[in-house]
């Protein structure tokens, strides 16, 4: 999570009252904490960092309603939401309306992560998801592989072998700076997969490992994927799974999207993939429970019928 109270208010008074607000928060005295910060507020009103705060404060006092109101004031001090506290908010209304992440907050998330990413994931919750899929593409080889948020470049080490030529694309310059470390790639670009259009390059392996957890709806990615597959192309990803009596597309507490079985079918089917794989997987451990998911695999998109399906949808 993105400590908000790590980022100044630009004021020094009210940053000296937000540190005297946590000092009677660690006390038990959250109703105190939440007067000391909202007067405070009143001074810096545009202090997305402030409202995040008080927001996490009035949930755990058990007051939702307030918390509510004050996640949406930080998403109106910061619309490109790099707290997601617009996530929050659409939790706690238990009615969720957002199905994708600000990619404010993804960078922000996982420029914090960057160092010490590999460790956390690895080490501590047991991550599997690059060795799902290369598991599942054992025995075969690629030519020009695409690796879609590659992160710290762990799928990069596993597919390396396998592939002649391979690029990574991440939102994260932290995380772009530990994948250029590792010296596995054959190129690495900062984007948004949100913002991705179809150009000339076509892969014959495209890869997305643990990463459609934070993009939501897939229509348009898997779209660009679709227009950017060579002839006889892989798209391989892996997701978390949502039951289907949770609906197609789920946020969870965590702030990742969990996606049905059939709502993954039926986007790769519009998308023109021919064959659909969807294998239920351990994709890692969190607060000691596994996560359940789901290993993808999608292939035979027609290239001469890509200009009227997946080019049209990953470019509408």
């Amino acid at each position: 999570m993105i400590v908000a109270w790590g980022f100044s208010s630009g004021n020094l008074i009210v940053d000296r009252r937000l540190g005297f607000a946590e000092g009677l928060a660690q006390d038990g005295e959250l109703s105190a904490a939440i007067e000391v910060l909202r007067d405070a507020l009143e001074m810096v009103p545009d202090w997305a960092a402030g409202w995040f705060r008080l927001a996490e404060w009035q949930e755990a006092a058990g007051n939702s309603p307030q918390a509510i109101a004050a996640w949406d004031r930080a998403v109106q001090a910061d619309p490109s939401d790099a707290l997601g506290a617009g996530l929050k908010r659409d939790l706690a209304r238990q009615v969720p309306v957002a199905e994708t992440m600000p990619a404010a907050f993804v960078e922000a998330l996982f420029d914090q992560y960057a160092g010490d990413f590999d460790e956390a994931l690895v080490d501590r919750l047991g991550y599997r998801a690059p060795g799902l899929l290369r598991a599942a593409l054992a025995g075969r080889r690629f030519g020009r592989a695409m690796d879609l948020g590659c992160g710290t470049g762990l799928a990069g080490q596993a597919f390396r072998p396998a592939c002649d030529w391979i690029e990574g694309v991440d939102i994260s310059a932290g995380m772009l700076a530990q994948a250029q470390a590792k010296g596995v790639y054959d190129r690495l670009d900062k984007a948004d997969l949100g913002a991705l259009e179809i150009g000339d390059g076509r892969y014959d392996l495209i890869l997305a490992a643990d990463v459609f957890v934070y993009v939501g709806a897939l229509e348009r990615i898997v779209a660009w994927c679709a227009g950017s597959l060579s002839e006889g192309g892989v798209l391989g990803f892996t997701v978390e799974a949502a039951a289907e009596s949770e609906g197609p597309l789920v946020l969870r507490e965590s702030r990742r999207f969990a996606h049905s079985r059939d709502y993954l079918q039926g986007v790769l089917s519009a998308a023109g993939f021919a064959r659909v794989r969807i294998t239920p997987a351990t994709l890692r451990r969190d607060r000691g429970v596994d996560i359940r998911g789901f290993v993808v695999l999608a292939e035979g998109v027609r290239v001469a019928d890509r200009q009227g399906d997946g080019e049209g949808m990953a470019l509408a």
